[in-house]
């Protein structure tokens, strides 16, 4: 077979049938990334492909550091075709690893670039694909979405920031492609963060609140989440070591929190208080306002303390930490519930040892006429790997109905990875076509086109109202 050809991962006449015919020209509905709706905006042109490539691709730079590879490759200041040059003799060292076909999608489908990455083409393909990059309108930021055929974006947004990028994207009627914001409130949950008075003022400018206790506290995030809503917000997202069920009272609350305002730092299980009652009320917020919750649980974040002081954050530091607290989630769903008041939520384990208890703990929280309102989210960061994704779409299939699934995501800081997509379409493809020609189900054309149709596409765009 041809070297990641068009047949690329389709071992079977049906799998080439229905990502042929149906996936492969489904729009895109990207419901969870971190790129910049301000480079959206402004129609970024890159200037070299070293930054459309390698500029806030932590995937590729934690490849590059397994390999030795020095830093000033990586995020240093190395010219760009001498970082090109350093990911070229990684990445034929990286078979089996989902970086490489990543990468290799990414020169096929925006440089028409066939040649397998390695130090002897490394300099071929810096040529032609840094002229494009440099000269190819195409390749701004615009086109590389609009050749994708991707029709929403939800990028990630702090309650207090001000959404202007997408307001005014909201306004451009030369750009089809809908960009939204999602409330991802992570300054506020690290109640243990320096900066977190800070914050609160920031909080109290942008909301014309001033918070000094938790009764204003809430005043002005139910002023900021209004806010959200009429931008177009119709998700939260939560990133969560884990979540541990501690419940308190209002009063226990207010005490924390005019205790951490006044400079204290709070205990251990003070933190994990305050963390719970926040949830449950942004919880019954979300629900109120008819948002889907999303809850990436289960990573550790920063564990290289030397290199977080020297980079920062999301630098490709984070691993998987096996507590991610599957109890306290369990607890916190059904407080909610309790309540009436769960909204449709999306559980993203990052642990693929928590797939089977994360879909079946999503199963015990049906509803009438919503299918899979609660539900395991796509495969995630460390999981969005061939196999990764095979595991986590059998284990939904086996403990749920597969055909409710609200499909990929890119989660990335890079344009370029809407291959991701198709990565995701060609596994989900050829998963459907092994059970219909190993006799496990129906070769029944017309109902694999609906379903292959609503994974990739219809389901996310029913469960979030896009």
């Amino acid at each position: 077979m041809d070297f990641m050809g068009k047949d690329f991962l389709l071992e079977s006449n049906t799998a080439k049938t229905l990502y042929h015919d149906v996936a492969a020209k489904m729009p895109i509905i990207d419901y969870h990334c971190h790129i910049d709706a301000g480079e959206i905006l402004k129609n970024k042109k890159f200037e070299s492909l070293s930054e459309a490539w390698l500029g806030g691709d932590h995937y590729k730079w934690r490849l590059m550091r397994a390999n030795g590879t020095p830093e000033k490759f990586i995020t240093g200041d190395a010219p760009g075709l001498d970082k090109f040059t350093a990911l070229s003799q990684v990445l034929p060292r990286a078979i089996g690893n989902p970086v490489y076909h990543w990468a290799h999608l990414e020169l096929q489908r925006f440089f028409d670039c066939d040649k397998p990455l390695n130090p002897d083409s490394a300099k071929e393909i810096w040529d032609l694909c840094d002229e494009k990059i440099k000269t190819d309108d195409a390749l701004r930021v615009r086109g590389i979405i609009e050749s994708m055929n991707v029709e929403v974006i939800v990028t990630t947004d702090d309650p207090a920031d001000s959404l202007e990028n997408h307001i005014a994207l909201a306004k451009d009627d030369s750009f089809k492609t809908k960009v939204l914001p999602a409330w991802r409130p992570n300054f506020l949950m690290n109640v243990d963060s320096d900066g977190f008075a800070d914050y609160i003022v920031r909080l109290s400018n942008v909301s014309g609140v001033k918070v000094d206790d938790l009764k204003t506290l809430k005043t002005a995030l139910l002023k900021r989440l209004e806010f959200f809503n009429d931008c177009g917000c119709r998700a939260s997202d939560h990133g969560l070591q884990q979540l541990i069920y501690a419940p308190a009272s209002e009063d226990q609350i207010n005490t924390l929190f005019k205790k951490r305002l006044g400079g204290e730092m709070l205990t251990t299980s003070e933190k994990e208080q305050y963390l719970y009652a926040l949830m449950v009320f942004l919880g019954k917020e979300y629900a109120r306002l008819g948002w889907v919750m999303e809850l990436h649980v289960g990573v550790r974040r920063n564990t290289n303390s030397v290199m977080f002081k020297k980079l920062g954050a999301d630098t490709g530091f984070d691993c998987v930490d096996p507590a991610s607290g599957v109890t306290g989630l369990a607890e916190f769903l059904d407080e909610l519930n309790n309540a009436g008041a769960l909204p449709k939520t999306l559980l993203f384990p990052i642990n693929p040892n928590d797939n089977l208890a994360i879909s079946t703990l999503a199963g015990c929280f049906a509803q009438d006429d919503i299918k899979g309102k609660v539900q395991q989210g796509s495969a995630w960061w460390y999981n969005d790997t061939l196999y990764g994704m095979e595991q986590q779409m059998l284990y939904f299939a086996e403990s749920s109905v597969l055909a409710n699934f609200v499909g990929m995501l890119t989660d990335s800081r890079s344009f370029m990875s809407y291959t991701r997509h198709e990565y995701f379409r060609r596994l989900l493809c050829n998963m459907i076509g092994k059970w219909v020609e190993s006799g496990q189900y129906p070769a029944d054309m017309a109902y694999l086109k609906t379903l292959v149709e609503d994974i990739c596409y219809k389901n996310a765009k029913t469960y979030f109202g896009y």
